[in-house]
C-alpha cells in the first residue's frame, strides 16, 4: 500500500482534509502558499475562496461524520476548475493554472503507475 500524507486546510471556521501521496504533499503545500501569495493580485470580480494548509500529518483518523476526507486529485480538479473560471484581465492567471495543472498531471501519472493492474 502506498504511503499517504494528509493536509489539514482551514477556511474561516471550516476544516478540510486532503489525502495525497507522501511524495507529492510538499507540492500541494507549496502550491497553496503560492496561490495565497498571488490571489491578492487578481482583479477579477469572482475570485475563489482558498483555504490555507495549516498542518500536514502522516496518519489521520476522522471521528464521526462531520468531516470527510478529500482525495488529492479530486481537490486539485476542483481547484483547477475554480481558477479556470476566473475572468482575469490584468494578472497573468495562466502561470497559476499551469502550476495547478502540472501537479494534477503528476498526480494522475502517480495513480496510474501505482494502481496498474
Amino acid at each position: 500500500m502506498p504511503q499517504m500524507r494528509y493536509a489539514i486546510l482551514q477556511h474561516a471556521e471550516q476544516l478540510e482534509f486532503v489525502e495525497m501521496p507522501s511524495s507529492h504533499m510538499y507540492q500541494l503545500t507549496a502550491l497553496n502558499q503560492r496561490l495565497h501569495k498571488e490571489i491578492e493580485k487578481l482583479t477579477a470580480e469572482h475570485v475563489p475562496h482558498l483555504p490555507r494548509v495549516i498542518a500536514e500529518c502522516d496518519n489521520l483518523e476522522l471521528i464521526g461524520s462531520a468531516h470527510a476526507l478529500t482525495h488529492g486529485l479530486t481537490y486539485l480538479n476542483g481547484l483547477e476548475q475554480a481558477f479556470a473560471s476566473i475572468q482575469e484581465k490584468s494578472y497573468p492567471l495562466i502561470s497559476l493554472l499551469t502550476e495547478i495543472r502540472a501537479l494534477q498531471a503528476q498526480l494522475e501519472q502517480w495513480y496510474e503507475e501505482e494502481y496498474e493492474v
